[in-house]
């Protein structure tokens, strides 16, 4: 009887221990809680294939200003960094030799005036004595002869006339166009000869653009592609411009092509800036853009969720070109399928998620829809705009 009595407490005490754990095993976690993200709709658009580089700007006229005729620098007016207009006086010159040469060529130029009416006066009468026989008709021939070779000597005077007066005039070295005075070469009371450099001067009326490629693009380059510069002077702001020629480019390191884009006149760029350059090279119909967020690395790559009945799938992609923040998706997802975008960082292969809306509530869409038009309408802005980045 004693044994029952002790008995019965043990075994109740087993069944209290055997019902506790049983609960303990009722209460285990059931697994990290949905994922909160947003998401987009891959949209099909057409989208600009580019080539694109870094090139720099020259001014197409000719920066380099020389003397045209001989003589001592007597005056300088401008300074290097100096605004000047089509024009204006740079520099002058001693006139005083070109001014001697003018004046000798004008006496020249009287003296043969002289002769050559005297020779038309005696031609005159002796064709007036050959009518009547008095003289033959050889005095007449050999006195034409000389009127003729005075008439060409006058005319060679009034050349060599004109020269000299022109050369007067470019004792004042004036700007041949509006730009700014980048570098001044001479120093007053310097003796200067014909063809010696004086000023460097820069304009940016006119530019065009310098733009390297590799050789391996030469087939995909063609004159007249339209070509969208950036500079670091305009931020925000696509300069347009068109291949105007493609030249090689060799030297002893490497193989490549130069790219020559003419620049449509915009004030604040300057010769010898540097651009960012796309030539658009093609254009892809229904290409598939999602937002470069929604692109993921992992170890296996590339990837993008695909968002189907709350469930990420993880997919890996191959990318192409970019837009305007968003990237194309050659293979893996397909146009109209809803892909993660805000927290697709922190997702993993079959996580669970909820939707969360990036718009009013009431607007009658689905949020797939709502998190998808933003970005479809800005891929759609950018490929209409075409302001493409390179692959």
């Amino acid at each position: 009887m004693i044994r029952v009595r002790f008995a019965a407490p043990a075994f109740a005490g087993l069944l209290l221990l055997s019902a506790c754990g049983q609960k303990a095993e009722d209460r285990k976690p059931a697994g990290p809680p949905p994922a909160q993200i947003t998401v987009v709709l891959a949209k099909a658009v057409p989208l600009e294939v580019i080539e694109r580089t870094l090139g720099s700007l020259e001014a197409i006229n000719d920066p380099k200003i020389s003397a045209e005729v001989a003589g001592r620098v007597t005056k300088i007016a401008v300074r290097a960094g100096e605004a000047v207009k089509k024009g204006q006086v740079l520099a002058e010159l001693d006139p005083a030799d070109a001014a001697l040469q003018a004046r000798t060529d004008q006496s020249e130029i009287a003296r043969l005036e002289a002769l050559l009416a005297q020779q038309e006066r005696l031609v005159v009468r002796q064709n007036e004595l050959v009518q009547k026989s008095f003289i033959s008709k050889n005095a007449l021939d050999d006195a034409t002869a000389q009127r003729d070779a005075l008439r060409a000597q006058l005319d060679a005077a009034r050349g060599r006339a004109g020269i000299s007066a022109n050369g007067l005039k470019k004792t004042r070295i004036l700007a041949p166009f509006d730009g700014v005075v980048e570098e001044r070469v001479v120093a007053s009371g310097a003796y200067v000869k014909v063809g010696d450099p004086l000023f460097k001067l820069v304009s940016n009326a006119v530019l065009r653009a310098h733009l390297p490629f590799p050789e391996s693009a030469a087939q995909r380059l063609r004159r007249g592609q339209p070509v969208k510069l950036t500079s670091p002077l305009l931020p925000g702001k696509v300069i347009a411009a068109e291949v105007e020629d493609i030249r090689p480019s060799l030297t002893d390191t490497s193989r490549a092509i130069d790219v020559i884009a003419r620049v449509e006149p915009t004030p604040e760029l300057l010769a010898g800036g540097s651009v960012d350059a796309a030539v658009v090279i093609g254009k892809k119909e229904g290409a598939v853009l999602v937002p470069e967020q929604s692109v993921v690395l992992r170890p296996a790559g590339k990837v993008v969720y695909a968002i189907n009945d709350g469930k990420a799938e993880q997919r890996t992609v191959e990318t192409g070109s970019k837009q305007s923040g968003m990237i194309e998706i050659v293979r893996g997802i397909q146009a109209g399928e809803t892909v993660a975008l805000d927290g697709a960082g922190f997702l993993t292969n079959g996580a669970s998620v909820v939707i969360q809306e990036r718009t009013k509530p009431g607007s009658g869409q689905k949020p797939a829809e709502k998190a998808a038009e933003p970005a479809a309408k800005g891929a759609e802005a950018a490929a209409d705009k075409a302001a493409p980045a390179a692959k």
